[in-house]
């Protein structure tokens, strides 16, 4: 349960982070109100909180099915899965969509509205594009054999790419209504927030992919091997 800890305190490490920052970033100074209403300052909107609760489920979930996943591969039937090349350029494909909702968050706080609708554009093209290259992954490794029951490292492959697709899926069905709404008129200040948990939700997703991807690859086995050397 190490690995499970490591990953939930990395997790929790972020969200109290992000969390400190959204009432760091906070200028009471500039609010209208009275005295003690400027010593309080604006607490962060509820969809953040909310929003970070969501996401340390989720890190949570995750952490279990990689710990899982660690404890399992010290048996002696776990087999070797290779990785697909294309895992690398779906690796770039969400990183590129993680920078595309970084770029309409920042366009939309400058009131670039047509920028920031290119730039959910191009956020949702590649979110589907990384859909289809994670299916045309499988599909080259069920090609070469390696089925979902044909040993546990291919059960384990296909449920944690398949969670995260998942997600992924939920991710773009507020991406593509957020970008629905944004194309219907001047972008309000409930958009601009919905603009920027979506970015916040994909940066997530980037880092979760990070991890299995380093996981799959064999890294982290190598890191926590090292991790293990250096408590012992």
């Amino acid at each position: 349960m190490s690995v499970a800890a490591i990953f939930l305190a990395a997790v929790a490490a972020i969200i109290v982070w992000w969390l400190a920052q959204q009432r760091l970033a906070s200028r009471p100074w500039l609010e209208i109100g009275h005295a003690h209403d400027r010593r309080t300052g604006t607490p962060p909107p509820a969809a953040k909180i909310g929003l970070g609760v969501f996401l340390a489920v989720v890190g949570a979930l995750f952490s279990l099915a990689i710990s899982a996943y660690f404890m399992r591969m010290a048996s002696s039937d776990w087999g070797t899965l290779p990785l697909p090349g294309l895992l690398w350029v779906n690796t770039g494909i969400l990183a590129m969509g993680s920078i595309a909702l970084h770029w309409a968050k920042v366009e939309t706080e400058r009131r670039h509205d047509e920028t920031t609708r290119t730039a959910l554009l191009a956020a949702l093209a590649t979110g589907l594009a990384f859909l289809v290259g994670q299916l045309f992954a499988w599909r080259e490794l069920t090609a070469a054999g390696y089925l979902l029951a044909g040993n546990p490292a291919n059960s384990f492959f296909y449920l944690l790419t398949g969670m995260h697709g998942l997600h992924i899926v939920g991710g773009l069905v507020a991406l593509g209504r957020l970008t629905f709404r944004a194309w219907e008129g001047p972008l309000d200040r409930r958009t601009r927030l919905t603009v920027e948990l979506c970015a916040i939700y994909w940066h997530f997703m980037l880092f979760v992919w990070l991890v299995l991807f380093a996981l799959f690859s064999g890294w982290a086995s190598d890191v926590v091997d090292f991790c293990r050397q250096l408590l012992t």
